[in-house]
């Protein structure tokens, strides 16, 4: 009892409808207004990565001098791209830079976690690549990083590597290692085994023996909970879906806080892609986007 009551104060256990501030963010829902000089656009292009590339897309927000800039990662395989997510940071003022990991979508390569893990850490050393910084005006000192399911281990994989991430946000992440621990179970593995054969379309040269043998070959590196405790006590967020893998979130949240005691938790009665709650979604992101680096749109 002792160690639920300090998991409760340190965490917030929160629904859409419990938000201390109803508001919605004003650019969750409302166009900014235009900027001849300066306007928003959207670039695309290669980030070349060992064996392969990743086809990606930086979406720019309008206005003058540097902008914090926002790393988005999708899941596995991908089908919810979270590109409404996108639009809002923008509209906030933040540059987002989208793509699809090696081998999958089309991009060029060979998808497996690890090289998707690899490619996470590649976008971000490209954020921070002088030409980069030049090119798209980004602020390098407000870099964060987002990411939905498998994403969301991407993203706390690549940030814990990264101590120049100014802020990290999960969206239903993934915790191989809760994975890992289900396919003790015959009901754990066939439910692992009947996602993987779903997913594995789009992606190119994996197996489900190949990616399930990475996460059981090195549970080092592929539990969730690990990674949070090496990102520290920059500001991050997790958002778990209670009809989606929820107890990822809670489990990893919990393993984090020794090393991060204002980690925040929130779990959300909705499903994994969160399909009914998408403008609270976006108004969570923006507002987390405003407590790493305010901007004045």
């Amino acid at each position: 009892m002792r160690h639920l009551m300090m998991l409760l104060a340190v965490f917030v256990i929160a629904t859409p409808a419990l938000a201390r501030e109803p508001a919605i963010h004003p650019a969750v829902i409302t166009d900014p207004r235009p900027d001849a000089a300066y306007p928003a656009g959207m670039s695309a292009f290669v980030i070349p990565v060992e064996d392969g590339a990743m086809n990606a897309v930086l979406y720019t927000a309008a206005g003058p001098g540097l902008h914090p800039t926002l790393l988005l990662l999708h899941g596995f395989p991908g089908n919810e791209q979270n590109l409404d997510l996108a639009q809002a940071a923008r509209r906030a003022g933040w540059h987002v830079l989208t793509l699809h990991y090696r081998g999958s979508w089309g991009s060029p390569g060979t998808f497996s976690f690890t090289h998707a893990s690899d490619d996470a850490f590649a976008a971000l050393q490209f954020l921070q690549q002088p030409a980069t910084v030049a090119r798209y005006r980004i602020d390098t000192s407000a870099i964060v990083v987002a990411g939905h399911s498998m994403g969301g281990f991407m993203a706390a994989d690549a940030a814990a590597a990264e101590p120049r991430v100014a802020g990290l946000f999960l969206i239903d992440p993934w915790d191989p290692a809760h994975t890992v621990a289900a396919l003790a179970t015959p009901e754990g593995e066939a439910a692992w085994k009947a996602e993987v054969a779903s997913d594995l379309p789009p992606l190119n040269g994996a197996t489900y023996d190949s990616l399930t043998g990475e996460i059981r070959g090195d549970g080092q590196k592929f539990d969730l909970g690990r990674r949070l405790a090496g990102y520290g006590r920059r500001p991050l967020t997790l958002l778990g879906a209670e009809k989606g893998i929820g107890a990822h979130a809670r489990k990893a949240a919990a393993d984090a806080q020794g090393a991060n005691p204002d980690a925040r938790l929130m779990v959300w009665p909705t499903d994994h892609s969160f399909s009914d709650s998408r403008i609270a979604l976006a108004d969570a992101l923006v507002r987390f986007l405003a407590g790493v680096a305010p901007t004045i749109r």
